[in-house]
């Protein structure tokens, strides 16, 4: 055994978000703190580092990479292997080339917001890199929008094409300097230029440009913008006729517009921050998170009928420079595409086609490698819920590709997730890489980065999937496309039940094991018997899930003209329930918006089954329910209805007094929303205004939530989970888990994958992996 003053030789390895983040030269800084010498350097496993010296100082060394790590690593392990004794001793400690051979399971590290030093020189005359737009170091910068493939070099990013000069070559060579190989270094002299476009071509550069933009900006102007993963369209976001202008151009009358706000101080003007939400804004990845409003604040058209913003802090360099201008504190930052495709983020896609809202394009000559949409969070506090909830909407910019780390090795795979809101997912060992927000892949260009995706995400883990997981939906474009590929690219194709998927993600993402009740709330899912499912108790693991209860069917009049007309929604729901057309219109007087031959035809769709499936949705009950207090009979946005008739409670979880809650009744396995129905239509003829009957409502779904898990005790398991898109509702995801809490369950519901079908994937491969079983690993 060596003594405490011999030397001793260690080789570590550290894997996790430990490259581009400035690791290397916190290493090599350590290493000469205590006194050890030897090497570090990447390779695609990680960071590799060989140390001699005393072993306190080792000790202390090896405690320090993790505990001591820059901001931006997230250090998974740290593995010591004892090497022999050295022939001879090395001299100091040195940062090597790195290496491309091996396993390539380091992490991406994802984009990242702009340093406090780096803010400091962006607004110090005297730097050299004053108001250059690129500015970054070892700490922020772009990160996984610009890499091509790893181990995490300049050569494989899109910055290859700029050559450092020769000041921005020397930091990039010193290891005792910030920008010791940060691989985005650059400078006004070397680096990527800010360029201005109107409808005619290019009218500017750099300073021009820029100043050009806030002008325009300020005069009331739309702007599209360059960002780290895509355009923006920006407005002035005080300046309401500006805002409604861009609304009438991008033809979007009511979804809410995202805000970027210079400062916590400024936010503070028009929105409540907690603290938990300022740390979510001031997070290194400046997700847009949900504040509630204050009154008065920003012109109503930024979100109408919404009790919440929502808001981020500047994520780019270019961002603070259009803020810092005079009277643009605040600024709507819309996604930069049309309506029903991915946001754009080539420079000629921009130029052709973003003139159509905007009267100038803000760009740049440095390539975005992959799109990358802002992410949006939500923080949900409640006294019994400890350190609150904090949820995605959104999973994209900041967090992308980081993975989920499940507990237990997986098959190869690749999932290729739902139709909307779409994510891809590949397994490695007991990861589950979860990509970017990618969409609705109903269009070519939509399902063409769905597929760019899988590739990207292959391609930087050398990661090779034998299997792949789908939605049991025979119609859906990416089932039929890994059907066809079966035989060829894969071995097999599994086919995954909508709703178990939601249920295996949450499971997976909380490392659950055994059995659990599933509360699957969605708008449509295909079920195993060919119908359309939505309001699901199901009861089982990864590998099966049965169902054990479900929401009584409704007819979706028009199949998916249900959807951005929830007006027939409720229509069919005030039919089921009175059993008469003219037993519905008495009970709910918007339906009389409809001329007597439409309501003769829906009442025949509804009663035959013509060109109406039956649907047993909960997300479907809530745009009916909306539809017949006459909160939203037209949909503009996908769950515009759900979203207004919560906005009425003001973000307020008090539940309804007990016996002012409606009730759900019950047939067997079948809950029965009639006699919430009528109840509300009698609250409704009494002239009790619209947020008391939202209360009401909401709290009976909760109370029936409750009751349900209540009856499936006998099913062995207190374990609940709660997924789909439905729980995207504050109210509801709160007051379940408090109540399930208060009744000895364990529930559980997403945080680190959206709860919405943006998680689907990772549940695809989980059920997946369950039933291809140890030969497939």
């Amino acid at each position: 055994m060596p003594s405490s003053d011999s030397s001793v030789r260690r080789s570590i390895r550290v894997t996790g978000v430990v490259q581009g983040v400035g690791y290397r030269p916190f290493v090599y800084k350590l290493a000469l703190n205590c006194d050890l010498t030897g090497w570090v350097l990447n390779d695609p496993e990680g960071v590799l580092i060989e140390v001699t010296g005393r072993p306190a100082e080792i000790r202390r060394f090896t405690e320090g990479l993790d505990t001591e790590a820059p901001p931006q690593a997230r250090v998974t392990a740290v593995q010591v292997t004892d090497l022999p004794e050295a022939t001879s001793k090395p001299e100091g400690f040195t940062i090597r080339q790195s290496r491309h051979d091996g396993l390539r399971t380091t992490v991406v590290p994802a984009d990242s917001h702009v340093c406090a030093d780096c803010r400091a020189e962006l607004r110090d005359p005297a730097d050299r890199r004053y108001r250059y737009p690129f500015i970054n170091c070892t700490n922020c910068g772009p990160r996984y929008s610009i890499i091509r493939e790893l181990p995490y070099d300049r050569a494989v990013t899109t910055m290859a094409g700029f050559t450092m000069c020769r000041p921005c070559a020397r930091e990039y060579e010193d290891p005792l300097d910030r920008r010791y190989h940060a691989q985005p270094n650059a400078c006004p002299d070397c680096g990527p230029r800010l360029l201005l476009a109107g409808p005619g071509g290019e009218t500017a550069a750099g300073e021009e440009a820029l100043s050009s933009a806030a002008s325009a900006l300020a005069e009331g102007g739309i702007v599209a913008v360059k960002s780290v993963g895509g355009f923006h369209l920006a407005v002035n976001a005080r300046d309401g006729e500006a805002v409604a202008r861009l609304r009438a151009r991008k033809r979007r009358d009511s979804k809410p517009f995202a805000v970027m706000a210079r400062d916590l101080d400024t936010v503070g003007d028009f929105a409540e921050v907690r603290p938990a939400e300022a740390d979510l804004l001031l997070s290194p990845a400046r997700p847009i998170v949900l504040l509630r409003k204050r009154s008065p604040g920003l012109p109503e058209q930024i979100a109408p009928r919404n009790p919440n913003l929502g808001i981020m802090l500047p994520s780019a360099p270019v961002h603070h420079l259009l803020v810092d201008h005079a009277g643009l504190d605040t600024l709507v930052m819309t996604s930069g595409n049309i309506s029903g495709y991915p946001i754009v983020f080539r420079n000629e896609d921009a130029l052709a086609q973003l003139f159509a809202v905007a009267d100038l394009i803000l760009y740049n000559d440095r390539d975005i490698e992959v799109r990358v949409d802002d992410s949006i969070v939500r923080y949900s506090g409640h006294p019994e819920l400890g350190e609150g909830l904090v949820g995605f909407i959104r999973r994209s910019r900041g967090y992308a590709p980081y993975p989920v780390e499940v507990g237990t090795e997986l098959a190869p795979l690749v999932a290729y997730g739902a139709e909307l809101k779409t994510t891809v997912a590949l397994s490695s060992g007991s990861r589950v890489y979860v990509s970017q927000h990618i969409g609705d892949i109903k269009n070519d260009e939509t399902f063409g980065a769905h597929r760019a995706a899988v590739g990207h995400l292959a391609g930087l883990h050398d990661l090779h999937p034998r299997h792949a997981a789908v939605d049991l939906h025979p119609q859906f474009r990416a089932t039929r496309f890994a059907l066809q590929e079966q035989g060829e690219a894969f071995e097999q194709v599994v086919t995954v039940q909508h709703h178990h998927a939601h249920m295996a993600s949450c499971m997976a993402e909380n490392r659950l094991s055994g059995q659990a009740i599933g509360v699957i709330f969605d708008g449509t899912g295909y079920g195993t018997d060919g119908t359309i499912w939505g309001g699901e108790f199901l009861v089982g693991g990864y590998r099966e899930a049965r169902r054990v209860a479900h929401l009584r069917t409704v007819p979706l009049l028009g199949g998916d003209k249900a959807v951005t007309e929830p007006i027939r929604t409720g229509f069919a729901l005030a039919l089921d329930a009175f059993g008469e057309t003219s037993a519905a219109l008495d009970a709910f007087p918007v339906l009389e918006t409809f001329d007597e031959r439409q309501r003769h035809v829906f009442a025949a769709m509804a009663q035959r089954g013509i060109n109406a499936p039956p649907a047993s949705s909960m997300g479907r009950l809530f745009d009916g329910v909306a539809a017949l207090l006459a909160i939203t009979t037209h949909a503009e946005y996908e769950a515009q209805g759900p979203i207004e008739l919560e906005g009425l409670l003001e973000r307020d979880f008090t539940m309804a007094e007990r016996g002012d809650r409606y009730r759900f009744g019950l047939n067997g396995q079948e809950i029965d929303p009639r006699p919430v129905i009528r109840a509300l239509a009698a609250d409704l003829a009494a002239g009790r205004d619209s947020a008391t009957l939202s209360r009401r409502f909401h709290s009976a779904v909760v109370d029936m939530v409750v009751e349900r898990c209540e009856a499936l005790r006998d099913s062995g398991t207190h374990q609940v989970v709660l997924s789909g898109g439905v729980f995207l509702n504050e109210f509801l995801l709160v007051n379940c888990m408090v109540e399930l809490r208060g009744a000895g369950f364990d529930p559980f519901c997403h945080q680190q994958v959206p709860t919405n079908d943006g998680g689907i994937s990772l549940g695809q491969i989980v059920v997946a992996d369950a039933r291809l079983g140890d030969n497939a690993r």
